[in-house]
């Protein structure tokens, strides 16, 4: 332990030297949006009107915070999150952060799995089980077998689908002054429905994933160095744009079944939201924009799970590793897509369901990251004098009080 902790100081040390000689540079974006997400923010739509709308536009700022802050501890030290709670603080620590990033991401990846399963029963009418083998033997086949990154550059394309929300909102005609209202001028509302809604909301835009997966994105891809006190520019375009998709879903899911249906439990409900910008073209572009933001975002999620337990376990890391030479990395790979498997085989979870609390239990778990990474990124022996801004900690601070918050009062409510 103790000479893992000195050469893991040493390292840092010695990166924070280089840092000081990097000029500008870019880093990559916000994640897109995936299933979990088109549908969490759809039924957020479909159950609390426009009344969240504030809440989004105020995770903005969260999110690029939080993701810089993240994204300025990778590139200071060098080591990812696990690597530096072991050095730092303790294993138990590491381990309880890695056993809640596990949870959260495997159960994201059930539904995810689940979603493109339905996409497929839906349209070929066999059961949902004779889909989800064959969709998990792709995406791991494109993983282990290096293909993933030579079609990720087509599949993020194809998310352009996803701007189908965009024209819906607009041509449904939502009330532009209620819509100003509801943007700009917070609202609560104390009950479990509204309460439940706001976490899962945040859940999935502030995802546990993202703060594992930039370090990881920075030591596998080594892309590009920003200055440790800048903000990329492609970071808040990123988050922007997904946040504008966000508020998109949600004002559709509002206009066209807000009111109309008290419980859904069947995709197909969901895509009246996209009927006035697709007609009766609406289920092939909500499938399409499932299946292939699904394609994208479950490599992410059980990759993000396997470098951050590789790092806790001082195994060898990496998507450019063969299998043979990174077996612990692409078994715990391998593994987080099969548990998520597993969870879809229980028949009384609707996808949508899965989908939905997946996300609510995202926005419960991620005051604990949250409140870890600010710890680590305000500590001065990590960060020297990279220690986070005062924006990254206001609104990091901010993110993490809310959906704390959030979770009490829903816990209460249902104890009551």
């Amino acid at each position: 332990m103790g000479t893992f902790h000195s050469k893991v100081r040493e390292e840092i040390t010695k990166n924070r030297e280089r840092i000081k000689k990097l000029g500008p540079g870019l880093i990559t974006g916000g994640a897109g949006d995936d299933p979990a997400g088109i549908v969490t923010y759809t039924v957020v739509g479909a159950t609390t009107g426009f009344s969240q709308l504030w809440l989004l536009l105020l995770s903005t700022p969260m999110m690029i915070a939080i993701q810089n802050m993240v994204a300025r501890i990778a590139i200071v030290t060098g080591k990812s999150l696990p690597e530096i709670t072991t050095a730092f603080y303790s294993k138990k620590l590491t381990v309880l952060m890695i056993i809640i990033l596990a949870l959260a991401n495997i159960l994201t990846i059930g539904a995810d799995l689940n979603a493109i399963a339905v996409i497929f029963h839906t349209i070929s009418g066999y059961p949902t089980v004779y889909f989800l083998i064959p969709i998990t033997a792709i995406i791991a086949y494109l993983i282990t077998f290096g293909q993933y990154k030579k079609i990720k550059t087509i599949f993020i394309g194809m998310t352009a689908v996803l701007i189908v929300y965009i024209i819906a909102a607009i041509l449904a005609k939502p009330p532009v002054l209620t819509l100003l209202k509801h943007t700009l001028i917070p609202h609560i509302e104390m009950n479990s429905v509204w309460i439940i809604a706001a976490l899962g909301m945040l859940g999935t835009t502030i995802s546990p994933y993202l703060m594992f997966w930039q370090a990881a994105e920075e030591k596998e891809e080594k892309k590009s160095i920003v200055q440790a006190d800048e903000v990329s520019f492609d970071t808040i375009a990123g988050m922007v744009y997904s946040n504008l998709l966000a508020y998109a879903m949600i004002v559709t899911g509002a206009v066209m079944l807000y009111g109309t249906h008290s419980n859904i439990e069947d995709v197909t409900t969901l895509t009246q939201a996209l009927r006035p910008a697709a007609g009766n073209y609406a289920f092939a572009l909500f499938s399409l924009g499932i299946v292939v933001a699904g394609f994208l975002a479950i490599p992410v999620l059980a990759g993000s799970t396997a470098y951050a337990v590789a790092d806790t376990f001082g195994w060898r890391e990496g998507m450019d590793y063969k299998v043979s030479d990174a077996k612990g990395f692409y078994i715990v790979f391998i593994g987080a897509l099969i548990f998520g498997d597993l969870i879809d085989l229980f028949p009384s979870i609707t996808v949508v369901d899965a989908l939905y609390y997946s996300q609510v239990l995202n926005g419960v778990l991620i005051p604990v990251l949250i409140g870890i990474a600010l710890i680590i990124a305000n500590n001065k022996s990590i960060m020297g004098e990279y220690v986070a801004t005062g924006f990254q900690n206001t609104f990091s601070f901010l993110a993490m009080i809310i959906t704390f918050a959030l979770t009490i009062v829903m816990f209460w409510q249902w104890i009551g």
